[in-house]
């Protein structure tokens, strides 16, 4: 399969998530570290910021779904990265007047979260109008493997940064990220095709609960959303406990966790780039089934991690081929999500499903944490590696691939949001 050309409005839309994406990543871990060396947080502090920040942004992000298909989809995915821009710029502001506040760090984290949720439907929806139903998968295998390179690179290059600068530096480099892909974004050459708000439409008191309907009424789109909500769920679930064993119980250095979690994200490159030749050769929903089991297989291994080189060995290769099998289950997943939710409900239909994802991680990460507590840190990664064992259960069992019920009157397909994860190892 040769390299197809997507155009200059789709580079343009591709360059905004990039550097959105890569600013992120150099930031990695900067909010626990101001927390931390800032402003004296405990540990209590710093999990609190890190869970309750998501959490109550998908909360504020629920009525946004509605609100945005009404509107067209440039100016708003304009306004959720100027909101980011300039709610990280805060930090750095108040940091140098000495006002800086923990409660401050937390109202960024959630309008933050809130911000990247609207952004991502918007982005669904505006995506549509920039490439045709063919390239749908071909673009977001795209992102993709934007996505793990950064993921490779940034906390890598953003570690870097903090110990030269200091962690407000790396909030620096985010907001300007967005900055710049606010102007990307401005630079589309939009002719309106697919972002037409529905003047029709009114308000409706239950219209947050909509996405939600739709994704249990259809048939194939229910048993995804529980798959990846529960993979991801039980996978980030195990972050914290993963750098405990590592870093704690077996006396890892670093530079060693950051290269075991670095280097495997190039697996997720791989299969990015793979993914749309093996859906041509052997069927987009065989591949994503196949994809879909393999990706749970692989975190039980976690377990017998040892002390040493051999160890590490072990991470690594875990590590690599889950994230490959991720690379490639998300773009092939986002198209088929995305395939059968028709034009008027594409927002709310992401809206609930990044807000599900941002709370059951929040919920089994606590959970989890107690586990740990009771039965130890390494009976519990282990117990989630059981669980997600049996995740496959919940994949669609049909394998064509039906028209979507929903298709849109233009003929048009509706694009998947652009890929992303909620982790380092999340989808």
């Amino acid at each position: 399969m040769g390299r197809q050309r997507l155009g200059r409005s789709f580079g343009l839309l591709w360059s905004a998530y990039a550097t959105g994406t890569v600013g992120t990543w150099l930031a990695f871990g900067a909010f626990p570290l101001i927390a931390i060396q800032v402003l004296g947080a405990g540990p209590a502090a710093v999990s609190a910021l890190a869970a309750t920040g998501p959490a109550a942004g998908a909360m504020l992000a629920l009525p946004l779904g509605q609100w945005i298909e009404q509107r067209h989809r440039k100016p708003v995915l304009i306004a959720t990265y100027a909101v980011r821009f300039t709610a990280l710029l805060s930090i750095p502001v108040a940091y140098v007047a000495g006002l800086l506040t923990y409660p401050q760090l937390l109202a960024v984290s959630v309008v933050g979260a809130a911000a990247n949720i609207a952004g991502t439907a918007a982005s669904g929806a505006y995506l549509r109008s920039l490439v045709t139903p063919g390239q749908l998968l071909v673009a977001g295998a795209r992102f993709e493997s934007t996505t793990w390179t950064a993921t490779a690179v940034g906390p890598t290059l953003g570690g870097a940064a903090v110990t030269l600068l200091g962690p407000v530096a790396t909030v620096i480099a985010n907001a300007a990220g967005f900055l710049l892909s606010a102007l990307a974004i401005g630079a589309i050459r939009d002719h309106g095709t697919g972002t037409a708000p529905r003047a029709t439409a009114r308000p409706r008191s239950t219209a947050v609960l909509d996405g939600w309907r739709f994704i249990l009424a259809d048939r194939d789109l229910r048993p995804l959303f529980w798959n990846t909500v529960t993979v991801n769920a039980l996978i980030m679930a195990t972050e914290p406990l993963l750098a405990v064993l590592l870093l704690g119980d077996l006396d890892w250095s670093a530079w060693q966790y950051g290269l075991a979690f670095g280097l495997p994200c190039l697996g997720g490159f791989l299969g990015a780039r793979l993914a749309p030749r093996l859906a041509a050769r052997h069927g987009h929903r065989r591949v994503l089934l196949v994809s879909g089991v393999l990706r749970a297989m692989w975190p039980i291994g976690l377990v017998l991690v040892t002390p040493g080189p051999a160890g590490m060995f072990v991470v690594l290769a875990v590590e690599l081929v889950l994230i490959t099998c991720m690379g490639v289950f998300n773009p092939l997943f986002a198209t088929e999500r995305l395939e059968r939710v028709p034009a008027e409900q594409v927002t709310r239909v992401l809206v609930a499903w990044r807000a599900t994802n941002a709370w059951a991680i929040a919920v089994l990460t606590a959970l989890w944490g107690v586990l740990a507590a009771t039965i130890g840190t390494r009976a519990a990664i282990g117990a989630a590696g059981v669980l997600l064992l049996a995740t496959p259960l919940l994949l669609p069992r049909r394998t064509g691939r039906p028209k979507p019920a929903g298709e849109s009157a233009t003929g048009t397909e509706e694009a998947g949001d652009l890929p992303g994860i909620t982790g380092k190892r999340g989808i």
